[in-house]
């Protein structure tokens, strides 16, 4: 039997989400038994050109050269996936889209003139058709090696909607938020995470990315009733997804 051709690529990340992939170890050994791994830069030199029966893609759209290049991968694969905060929503890079690039490059870099950037950082689904996404920062082992069994079997991932909340209840956690006090984004978060930060008693800061109805105006005045400030409730959502939840924001008001 042809093992299906798979392509995993890169563009403006931390690389965290590939690490995710590599971190599958002995699962990984067996995925790439089923798979025929034609590029893959973090884990191999190797590049077999061609056509792809399932691209993963790191990274947001932040350079001029990446729109071609994420067309071109778009164009030469069956299916396609994005994976990570940074790819499904334009990761905590985004928030130069509410900034003065210009300003940013001059205080960063010896010579601000070489640095090619655009004014923003965008996700993949901006500029080309996605199958499938796949939220975090990072993505989570289990939810890729999920999505790659899926794809051999013909069927769609199971990836959870409801809030992160749901597994603070499921793993017995006393809610942060109440019972905490703390500014915790949870009830407008995708599950997924398993309640990492809130099984350590911190709040969570939202990598899953919001939910499809998060209503996130009540959690901000929630916030606002017991003394957050306005530069403090904005840069809650200013994390990893923020250009998800800003979105979510100005559709609300439309």
């Amino acid at each position: 039997m042809k093992r299906p051709r798979l392509g995993i690529f890169k563009l403006t990340s931390c690389d965290g989400c590939q690490l995710s992939l590599l971190n599958l170890e002995e699962d990984l050994l067996r995925l790439v038994e089923l798979f025929s791994l034609c590029f893959f830069r973090e884990a191999s030199d190797k590049e077999l050109r061609g056509y792809f029966d399932l691209a993963l893609v790191e990274g947001s759209i932040s350079e001029p050269r990446q729109k071609e290049q994420i067309i071109r991968v778009r164009e030469q694969s069956r299916y396609f996936i994005t994976i990570g905060a940074c790819a499904t929503s334009g990761g905590l890079q985004a928030m130069k889209n509410w900034a003065v690039l210009e300003s940013f490059k001059k205080s960063v870099y010896p010579e601000p003139a070489l640095i090619e950037s655009l004014s923003t950082s965008t996700p993949v689904s901006d500029h080309v058709y996605v199958d499938y996404e796949i939220w975090g920062c990072p993505v989570t082992g289990d939810a890729l090696s999920e999505t790659l069994a899926c794809f051999l079997l013909d069927k769609r991932p199971t990836i959870p909607q409801y809030s992160l909340c749901m597994e603070c209840k499921r793993r017995a956690i006393p809610c942060i938020l109440v019972s905490g006090g703390k500014p915790c984004l949870g009830p407008i978060t995708k599950a997924g995470c398993g309640a990492l930060c809130p099984s350590f008693g911190r709040a969570c800061y939202g990598c899953f990315g919001p939910r499809d109805d998060a209503n996130i105006d009540p959690l901000m005045k929630w916030f606002e009733k017991r003394g957050y400030s306005g530069k403090e409730r904005r840069l809650l959502l200013d994390m990893m997804n923020t250009c998800a939840y800003r979105r979510i924001q100005i559709e609300k008001k439309d």
